[in-house]
């Protein structure tokens, strides 16, 4: 059987206002191609299907375009919902997609047999069972009473993802035994190098888990959570397959991809590149070489490419300020166009009210960035204290993007 690993399309997406749907739609586009060619099977999205947990109309109506378009291919699709989405609102539909061979999972099953879902091959013998696990918020793992530690807690969600998949896998192995299992995981491993783009990383990156503790009862495990593609080490064959679009300019120079699995030859995926439909270029220099290097911008994308421009000056100057400001403000390109700029003085030190770039709108910013900077103004806070509010914030969002 051929199977496809994709994950992270956070459909909806703004790159610094920009909207990326045309991005998306091209993806689409590409990747049907490929399911014909390879002649598919299978489709696993693990996670973060969309990047913001109550999305808009549009951004609902192009997921089940999506859908439709993929279903028509013969492809049996399964979804598992990641930290951007809200759990209700991707099972609301799941009925429905049900009954054109696609399975929703938007949040942990209280029955964990429900996750367990066996793959028929044309010939409708069971050939292979997906653990279809999709991120896990703390109200599924939360097992300790208020008095634990803040380090404890941290274990206990450990321990809690670890169980998780061992129930999973010692309950798929007796009911479907001499069958290769895959897991689908939405998770923040360690080791890994993470982007811009992904910061709402659980517990401010401090609950990263050891991919080697989900043992080797699966036969390949298909992770969603972080953008930029990589391997997992763990006890078998564990990627991530990134995300298919550069969602932020730390991703600029990514290959972003989708692996390929064919069973026939084994668990190793074969990555596919995702063609660069738009380039995201980071300038950077005086203010004579960023009116340089904007005078003589040449680009080739598909789609006109964007721009994020840092000016570094050692001394502040308020001309020079004024300067770089109307040159961003007036800048005009047939095919480019600046999404995000910031200035950088090496002898000035910023205000409060300049902690964030200059051009970053309020809806660029994610709740973990606002409350980072409000936490470090707060000098005389200690660090307990500091990840202690951390994690209270977290429990909140995660219950706010529940409901």
């Amino acid at each position: 059987m051929k199977i496809i690993h994709t994950a992270d399309w956070h459909i909806g997406k703004r790159l610094h206002n920009f909207e990326l749907d045309e991005d998306f739609q091209l993806f689409i586009n590409w990747l049907t191609q490929i399911i014909q060619q390879e002649q598919v099977e299978l489709i696993l999205i693990a996670g973060d299907v969309f990047d913001f947990s109550n999305p808009s109309s549009h951004s609902r109506q192009l997921f089940y375009n999506t859908m439709i378009r993929l279903q028509q291919l013969n492809c049996k699709i399964i979804i598992t919902g990641g930290n951007h989405d809200s759990p209700a609102m991707l099972n609301a539909p799941r009925e429905i997609l049900n009954t054109i061979n696609i399975s929703v999972l938007g949040g942990m099953p209280n029955d964990e047999a429900e996750a367990i879902l066996p793959i028929q091959n044309q010939q409708n013998k069971i050939e292979l069972v997906v653990h279809a696990i999709p991120f896990l918020r703390e109200v599924d793992l939360r097992k300790a009473t208020d008095g634990i530690s803040y380090e404890d807690r941290i274990k206990v969600m450990q321990n809690g993802i670890e169980n998780i998949y061992k129930k999973s896998i010692d309950l798929g192995k007796r009911n479907y035994p001499h069958l290769p299992h895959i897991a689908m995981g939405h998770l923040f491993t360690a080791g890994v190098s993470p982007s811009e783009s992904e910061r709402e990383i659980q517990i401010g990156n401090q609950a990263k888990f050891e991919a080697q503790r989900l043992g080797n009862g699966f036969d390949y495990i298909a992770l969603g959570h972080i953008h930029k593609p990589q391997k997992v080490n763990a006890a078998v064959p564990a990627y991530y397959s990134g995300s298919p679009l550069p969602l932020s300019f730390s991703e600029r120079t990514d290959e972003k991809r989708i692996l390929l699995l064919d069973t026939a030859k084994g668990f190793e995926p074969k990555s596919i590149p995702v063609p660069n439909f738009r380039k995201l270029i980071r300038l950077n220099g005086c203010l004579n070489e960023i009116q340089e290097k904007l005078k003589n911008l040449e680009v080739d994308s598909t789609l006109p490419s964007l721009l994020e421009v840092i000016l570094e000056e050692k001394d502040y100057d308020t001309a020079t300020e004024d300067t770089f400001l109307q040159i961003i403000n007036t800048f005009k390109h047939p095919h480019a166009k600046i999404v995000k700029s910031r200035m950088i003085f090496e002898n000035r030190v910023l205000g409060a009210h300049e902690l964030f770039a200059q051009h970053e709108h309020l809806n660029d910013l994610k709740p973990v960035e606002i409350l980072d900077k409000m936490i470090a103004s707060q000098k005389e806070l200690k660090e307990e204290d500091k990840n202690h509010l951390r994690q209270v914030f977290h429990q909140l969002l995660e219950e706010i993007q529940s409901e």
